[in-house]
């Protein structure tokens, strides 16, 4: 089975939403189906085929994660030392050469990835784009709308 790779934080989020999920979630679905039994005739129990559904969701979740924490390669960012590279869990300042826009992002595991925070995925095609890169390096993605050139102004390992 290949590893998957994920920051300690990615890591840690998965842990919790994986204790919430068997302390929490399970528990209530396994009353509310139990409530729901009380009613009587199941073959047309609304409540009762809801609640079920929602346990699947909740064990194939739970199924998911752990499938996923015991294949992880769980990475401290600030412990990588790649030379000045980009690699996975380092945080890129990016600069766009056609409007000089400034950004930065931090190369992430799948679970983690949030744009909005400016946690990529590092099977993006910019994450893939910066890949290997040092700073000065320019970065060409094949984004929805064309071509992007990005120039690598800083690599961080926080």
């Amino acid at each position: 089975m290949a590893t998957i790779p994920i920051t300690k934080r990615g890591a840690e989020k998965l842990k919790e939403e994986l204790q919430r999920l068997k302390t929490v979630e399970r528990p209530a679905v396994i009353q509310a189906i139990a409530e729901a039994r009380a009613q009587g005739d199941l073959s047309e129990n609304a409540e009762y085929e809801s609640a079920k559904e929602h346990q699947g969701f909740i064990e194939g979740r739970i199924a998911e994660i752990e499938s996923k924490l015991s294949s992880a390669q769980v990475i401290e960012p600030s412990s990588v030392d790649a030379g000045g590279r980009v690699v996975f869990g380092a945080t890129v300042e990016l600069e766009d050469e056609d409007s000089g826009a400034a950004v930065t992002y931090q190369i992430v595991g799948e679970d983690e990835a949030d744009l909005k925070l400016g946690l990529i995925n590092i099977s993006s095609p910019i994450a893939r784009a910066l890949i290997g890169k040092e700073e000065g390096d320019v970065a060409v993605v094949q984004a929805p709308g064309g071509e992007r050139r990005y120039e690598v102004v800083a690599v961080k390992y926080l």
